[in-house]
């Protein structure tokens, strides 16, 4: 899978969540009905993704097919038991 330059947004209704754009596309594949859930859309960062990048919480190969197959890749907040079972790993 080749590199990909990716706008990445942040929503303003729900802390922590993300949107993973095509720079030259910016949201237009993305679904009104998401959008309205997602709020206000901020630009947070521009990035060239390629799938062997590290990305905080998602699989950078994962954001790229998602973003091939749909248009974007949508990145929520960990649930409690993820944020649990990461602390169980870490001790």
């Amino acid at each position: 899978m080749k590199s990909r330059l990716v706008q990445v947004f942040r929503g303003s209704r729900k802390a922590e969540s993300y949107l993973y754009v095509d720079k030259d596309k910016g949201l237009a594949d993305v679904p009104e009905v998401l959008l309205a859930q997602f709020g206000e859309a901020q630009a947070v960062m521009t990035i060239l993704l390629d799938a062997q990048r590290k990305l905080a919480r998602a699989d950078a190969a994962q954001v790229l097919a998602k973003i091939e197959e749909q248009g974007y890749y949508l990145q929520l907040p960990p649930s409690a038991a993820q944020l649990f079972a990461r602390e169980d790993n870490r001790g």
